[in-house]
């Protein structure tokens, strides 16, 4: 009986040890978790994922931050500038997204994603309809650009005599953020309709959309999840000069498929930077107890054309690049003299920095990074660090123009940022216990096998215990003698 015990441990403790390392090699319920992972981000009415992509329940927060010229003078004798950061003027940002449509049997799903932006003043520096901000006046500045070299030119410049027009201009936050009627623009507009006599950084972007995009499903494959495959009607953009570089790849940055890995590269496109561009991981960290993966913009994205010559699709017109770091975009702003950046110019070439007196570039706070989850692909921290700049030089034809140095003038900056809330994240962690749960049964299979199998062992020692203690009995003499 004491034997067929012991056989029947060990036999169990083997067959479980057996059957753990089985498991741990085929992955078995690794891949069970990845199914259902897989199977469970699809954008399908009705569901948990479809809801939350539909109006994303962590709160957005819009920064803004300016650049107060405080030597202007100085600056049109050609003198360095010197700028004072103002800031930040924080916006609660509303994004639902609506009008949303299933399109090719559930394949795709076409939506609107309207952003409105509420004030928060407990998160601000000051009241934005009274700070003043002294900066570029961008509307004379695109007007020279516009008509240098014309027949207008001469009309511009009278038009700018007439109304003391000057290469700076004194506005309020709210009047630089959202729009004032400019003079010289409401008279341009006589002559030219599709120009707005109203100027603003963020015109006609409070409470409006960018346009109608469509997205996968992630249907038949989960790695296309809320790809994004049309903006307004155009499956790519035609702004820049080659196939590449006017390709729309990868998401609106808001969602990303499951199983991420370190070695993807996360590809978003964003309408503010007329363009795609991705993202490498960085580094792994936690979130709210919760594990992520850090990504952050390829050096390679706004690398100048000898460093990634794929760049030169973005150097409008052809060969005019303004070097690592900064993006023109004046070609999808009505080309007005716009040029984009990371906030104090991080990771830009240092010339820029040392052109503006006031430049500080911190990786913690002008990095744009996403942290990501790797299981479920959800963002749970992230922000979108960019900053606008206005190209100034003196043009000849113009004196308002002085003899100011050629520059990539600082405008503002913004950092728009999110944090898992506390509701989502308590889902999540649930969602990730039961994951950790399923996949740690191998593990408990082989905690088992090593526990049968230390019985097993102090079984058969304390057999060969009992079994030497009755032999040393047997070969005693029957009868002893003194």
């Amino acid at each position: 009986m004491k034997s067929l015990c012991l056989v029947t441990v060990g036999v169990l403790a083997m067959t479980l040890l057996i059957v753990s390392i089985s498991l741990l090699v085929a992955h078995v319920f690794q891949t069970v978790v990845d199914l259902q992972v897989k199977q469970g981000t699809v954008l399908k009415n009705g569901t948990e994922t479809f809801e939350a992509w539909e109006d994303p329940p962590p709160p957005v927060y819009m920064q803004f931050y300016f650049f107060n010229v405080t030597n202007p003078l100085e600056v049109l004798q050609g003198d360095t500038p010197l700028v004072e950061e103002i800031g930040p003027y924080t916006y609660r940002e509303y994004r639902p997204r609506v009008h949303v449509q299933f399109l090719d049997n559930g394949t795709k799903v076409s939506a609107l994603n309207p952003k409105t932006y509420v004030f928060e003043p407990q998160k601000s520096v000051g009241d934005p309809e009274v700070d003043l901000i002294r900066t570029v006046n961008i509307p004379a500045v695109t007007a020279m650009e516009w008509t240098r070299s014309t027949p207008l030119q001469f009309a511009t410049e009278v038009l700018l005599l007439l109304y003391q027009e000057s290469l700076f201009t004194i506005h309020t936050v709210h009047e630089l953020l959202w729009g004032y009627k400019d003079r010289l623009l409401s008279t341009i507009h006589l002559l030219h309709p599709e120009i707005d006599p109203v100027f603003g950084l963020f015109n006609k972007m409070n409470g409006t959309d960018d346009g109608e995009y469509v997205f996968l499903s992630g249907e038949t494959n989960y790695l296309n999840f809320t790809r994004i495959v049309e903006w307004k009607g155009k499956e790519s953009l035609s702004w820049w000069t080659t196939e590449s570089c006017n390709m729309i790849n990868g998401t609106d940055g808001t969602s990303f498929h499951p199983l991420i890995s370190k070695d993807e590269n996360i590809y978003i496109f964003s309408s503010d930077f007329c363009r795609s561009f991705y993202l490498v991981y960085d580094s792994s960290g936690t979130v709210a107890d919760i594990p992520t993966y850090r990504f952050v913009p390829s050096p390679m994205v706004f690398a100048n054309t000898t460093v990634n010559p794929d760049n030169a699709g973005f150097c409008v017109p052809p060969g005019n690049c303004p070097g690592t770091g900064v993006l023109n975009v004046s070609i999808c702003k009505q080309g007005a003299p716009v040029f984009l950046s990371a906030p104090h110019f991080y990771q830009a070439d240092q010339k820029f920095v040392k052109d503006i007196e006031g430049m500080h570039p911190k990786k913690e706070y002008h990095e744009t990074f996403l942290d990501i989850n790797p299981l479920t692909g959800l963002v749970l921290q992230a922000a979108k660090r960019m900053q606008i700049n206005v190209h100034v030089r003196k043009l000849p034809e113009f004196f308002e123009t002085g003899n100011i140095r050629t520059l990539i003038f600082p405008v503002m900056y913004i950092n728009e940022s999110v944090l898992i809330d506390e509701a989502s994240a308590s889902k999540l962690k649930h969602v990730l216990l039961e994951a950790s749960v399923v996949t740690g049964i191998p593990f408990i299979i082989m905690a088992l096998g090593i526990v049968f199998g230390i019985v097993f062992i102090v079984l058969v020692c304390r057999s060969r215990g009992i079994s030497e203690e009755s032999t040393e009995d047997e070969r005693s003499p029957l009868i002893r003698t003194s």
